[in-house]
Protein backbone atom coordinates (compact mmCIF):
# COMPACT_ATOMS: atom_id res chain seq x y z
CA UNK A 1 0.00 0.00 0.00
CA UNK A 2 2.82 2.42 0.87
CA UNK A 3 4.53 1.73 -2.47
CA UNK A 4 1.25 2.22 -4.33
CA UNK A 5 0.68 5.54 -2.54
CA UNK A 6 4.21 6.65 -3.40
CA UNK A 7 3.70 5.77 -7.06
CA UNK A 8 0.44 7.72 -7.20
CA UNK A 9 1.94 10.75 -5.45
CA UNK A 10 5.02 10.79 -7.68
CA UNK A 11 2.80 10.65 -10.76
CA UNK A 12 0.79 13.63 -9.48
CA UNK A 13 3.95 15.71 -9.13
CA UNK A 14 5.11 14.67 -12.60
CA UNK A 15 1.73 15.74 -13.98
CA UNK A 16 2.18 19.14 -12.31
CA UNK A 17 5.60 19.56 -13.93
CA UNK A 18 4.11 18.74 -17.33
CA UNK A 19 1.58 21.57 -16.92
CA UNK A 20 4.15 24.33 -16.44
CA UNK A 21 3.82 24.50 -12.66
CA UNK A 22 6.66 26.39 -10.89
CA UNK A 23 9.40 23.82 -11.29
CA UNK A 24 11.55 24.05 -8.17
CA UNK A 25 8.82 23.66 -5.50
CA UNK A 26 7.29 20.74 -7.38
CA UNK A 27 10.65 19.05 -7.93
CA UNK A 28 11.53 19.36 -4.23
CA UNK A 29 8.16 17.95 -3.23
CA UNK A 30 8.58 15.15 -5.77
CA UNK A 31 12.01 14.18 -4.44
CA UNK A 32 10.77 14.37 -0.86
CA UNK A 33 7.93 11.99 -1.64
CA UNK A 34 10.19 9.57 -3.50
CA UNK A 35 13.10 9.68 -1.04
CA UNK A 36 12.41 6.29 0.56
CA UNK A 37 12.37 4.52 -2.78
CA UNK A 38 15.45 6.45 -3.95
CA UNK A 39 17.31 5.46 -0.77
CA UNK A 40 16.45 1.81 -1.40
CA UNK A 41 17.77 2.04 -4.96
CA UNK A 42 20.97 3.74 -3.78
CA UNK A 43 21.61 1.04 -1.19
CA UNK A 44 20.94 -1.77 -3.65
CA UNK A 45 23.16 -0.38 -6.39
CA UNK A 46 25.96 0.59 -4.01
CA UNK A 47 26.22 -2.71 -2.15
CA UNK A 48 25.49 -4.96 -5.11
CA UNK A 49 27.67 -3.33 -7.76
CA UNK A 50 30.16 -1.09 -5.95
CA UNK A 51 30.97 -2.75 -2.60
CA UNK A 52 34.57 -1.46 -2.84
CA UNK A 53 33.28 2.08 -2.33
CA UNK A 54 31.76 1.14 1.03
CA UNK A 55 35.20 0.30 2.43
CA UNK A 56 38.18 2.59 3.22
CA UNK A 57 39.19 5.09 2.08
CA UNK A 58 35.75 6.29 0.91
CA UNK A 59 33.46 4.39 3.33
CA UNK A 60 30.52 5.49 1.21
CA UNK A 61 27.09 5.10 2.79
CA UNK A 62 23.73 4.93 1.03
CA UNK A 63 22.66 8.19 2.68
CA UNK A 64 25.69 9.98 1.24
CA UNK A 65 25.00 8.58 -2.21
CA UNK A 66 21.36 9.61 -1.91
CA UNK A 67 22.35 13.21 -1.10
CA UNK A 68 24.56 13.39 -4.18
CA UNK A 69 21.88 11.85 -6.40
CA UNK A 70 19.20 14.24 -5.12
CA UNK A 71 21.52 17.14 -5.97
CA UNK A 72 22.01 15.73 -9.46
CA UNK A 73 18.26 15.29 -9.93
CA UNK A 74 17.52 18.83 -8.76
CA UNK A 75 19.71 20.04 -11.63
CA UNK A 76 18.51 17.48 -14.18
CA UNK A 77 14.82 18.18 -13.54
CA UNK A 78 15.27 21.84 -14.42
CA UNK A 79 15.11 20.64 -18.02
CA UNK A 80 14.16 16.96 -18.01
CA UNK A 81 10.44 16.28 -17.77
CA UNK A 82 9.77 12.57 -17.18
CA UNK A 83 6.09 11.93 -17.77
CA UNK A 84 5.72 8.69 -15.83
CA UNK A 85 6.95 7.10 -12.61
CA UNK A 86 8.78 4.59 -14.78
CA UNK A 87 10.72 7.37 -16.57
CA UNK A 88 11.45 9.20 -13.32
CA UNK A 89 13.06 6.22 -11.60
CA UNK A 90 14.97 5.34 -14.78
CA UNK A 91 16.41 8.87 -14.74
CA UNK A 92 17.29 8.48 -11.05
CA UNK A 93 19.01 5.14 -11.65
CA UNK A 94 21.07 6.67 -14.45
CA UNK A 95 22.30 9.46 -12.18
CA UNK A 96 23.12 6.93 -9.45
CA UNK A 97 25.34 5.04 -11.87
CA UNK A 98 27.03 8.24 -13.01
CA UNK A 99 27.73 9.30 -9.43
CA UNK A 100 29.14 5.88 -8.54
CA UNK A 101 31.27 5.83 -11.68
CA UNK A 102 32.70 9.24 -10.77
CA UNK A 103 33.57 8.03 -7.27
CA UNK A 104 35.12 4.82 -8.55
CA UNK A 105 37.19 6.81 -11.05
CA UNK A 106 38.37 9.10 -8.26
CA UNK A 107 39.37 6.08 -6.19
CA UNK A 108 41.33 4.55 -9.08
CA UNK A 109 43.18 7.79 -9.72
CA UNK A 110 44.46 8.08 -6.15
CA UNK A 111 48.17 7.24 -5.76
CA UNK A 112 48.35 3.53 -5.07
CA UNK A 113 50.71 3.93 -2.13
CA UNK A 114 49.14 7.03 -0.60
CA UNK A 115 49.21 7.13 3.19
CA UNK A 116 45.81 6.54 4.75
CA UNK A 117 45.91 7.95 8.29
CA UNK A 118 47.87 5.16 9.89
CA UNK A 119 46.42 2.38 7.75
CA UNK A 120 48.64 0.12 5.70
CA UNK A 121 48.78 1.52 2.13
CA UNK A 122 46.85 -0.46 -0.45
CA UNK A 123 48.96 -3.02 -2.28
CA UNK A 124 49.12 -3.17 -6.05
CA UNK A 125 47.03 -6.35 -6.06
CA UNK A 126 44.31 -4.76 -3.91
CA UNK A 127 40.72 -5.32 -5.01
CA UNK A 128 40.53 -1.60 -5.81
CA UNK A 129 42.11 -2.52 -9.15
CA UNK A 130 38.90 -4.37 -10.08
CA UNK A 131 36.82 -1.23 -10.01
CA UNK A 132 37.88 -0.17 -13.50
CA UNK A 133 36.37 -3.38 -14.87
CA UNK A 134 33.24 -2.86 -12.77
CA UNK A 135 32.95 0.66 -14.17
CA UNK A 136 33.26 -0.66 -17.69
CA UNK A 137 30.47 -3.17 -17.09
CA UNK A 138 28.15 -0.45 -15.80
CA UNK A 139 29.07 1.75 -18.77
CA UNK A 140 28.22 -1.08 -21.18
CA UNK A 141 24.88 -1.55 -19.42
CA UNK A 142 24.11 2.05 -20.37
CA UNK A 143 24.61 1.18 -24.06
CA UNK A 144 21.89 -1.48 -24.07
CA UNK A 145 18.71 -0.73 -26.05
CA UNK A 146 16.18 1.14 -23.86
CA UNK A 147 13.83 -1.80 -23.24
CA UNK A 148 16.64 -4.19 -22.34
CA UNK A 149 18.42 -1.61 -20.18
CA UNK A 150 15.23 -0.81 -18.30
CA UNK A 151 14.54 -4.47 -17.49
CA UNK A 152 18.17 -5.03 -16.50
CA UNK A 153 17.95 -2.03 -14.15
CA UNK A 154 14.79 -3.28 -12.50
CA UNK A 155 15.75 -6.95 -12.13
CA UNK A 156 19.53 -7.05 -11.79
CA UNK A 157 20.26 -3.64 -10.23
CA UNK A 158 17.12 -2.78 -8.27
CA UNK A 159 16.51 -6.38 -7.20
CA UNK A 160 12.92 -6.77 -8.42
CA UNK A 161 11.54 -10.15 -9.41
CA UNK A 162 10.53 -10.57 -13.05
CA UNK A 163 6.88 -10.57 -11.95
CA UNK A 164 7.35 -7.24 -10.10
CA UNK A 165 9.19 -5.72 -13.05
CA UNK A 166 6.40 -6.81 -15.38
CA UNK A 167 3.86 -5.04 -13.16
CA UNK A 168 5.91 -1.82 -13.15
CA UNK A 169 6.35 -1.88 -16.93
CA UNK A 170 2.82 -3.01 -17.73
CA UNK A 171 3.96 -5.98 -19.82
CA UNK A 172 3.80 -9.76 -19.53
CA UNK A 173 6.34 -11.59 -17.39
CA UNK A 174 7.52 -13.49 -20.48
CA UNK A 175 8.28 -10.12 -22.12
CA UNK A 176 10.45 -9.17 -19.16
CA UNK A 177 12.25 -12.51 -19.38
CA UNK A 178 12.81 -12.10 -23.12
CA UNK A 179 14.21 -8.57 -22.71
CA UNK A 180 16.43 -9.64 -19.81
CA UNK A 181 17.79 -12.62 -21.76
CA UNK A 182 18.46 -10.41 -24.78
CA UNK A 183 20.20 -7.82 -22.60
CA UNK A 184 22.39 -10.44 -20.97
CA UNK A 185 23.32 -11.81 -24.39
CA UNK A 186 24.31 -8.34 -25.60
CA UNK A 187 26.38 -7.76 -22.48
CA UNK A 188 28.14 -11.08 -22.96
CA UNK A 189 28.98 -10.14 -26.54
CA UNK A 190 30.20 -6.63 -25.70
CA UNK A 191 32.28 -7.83 -22.76
CA UNK A 192 33.55 -10.99 -24.42
CA UNK A 193 37.19 -9.97 -23.95
CA UNK A 194 36.86 -10.08 -20.17
CA UNK A 195 37.77 -13.27 -18.37
CA UNK A 196 35.25 -14.54 -15.78
CA UNK A 197 37.68 -13.57 -13.03
CA UNK A 198 37.69 -9.97 -14.27
CA UNK A 199 33.98 -9.48 -13.64
CA UNK A 200 32.57 -8.07 -10.43
CA UNK A 201 30.36 -10.86 -9.03
CA UNK A 202 27.62 -8.37 -8.21
CA UNK A 203 27.61 -6.85 -11.71
CA UNK A 204 27.81 -10.04 -13.75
Amino acid sequence: MVEANTTAAVQCYLDELAHDAPAEPVVRALLGRAVRRLHQLCATLLHRNYPRLTRPPLNLQANELLSAVVERLLKALREARPTSVREFFALAAQHMRWELNDLARYLDERPVMAALDGLVPAALDSDSNLSSECRRIIAVIDTLPPDEREVFDLVRLQGMTQVEAAAVLGVATRTVKRRLDRGLLLLAERLSDLRPGDLCPEAS
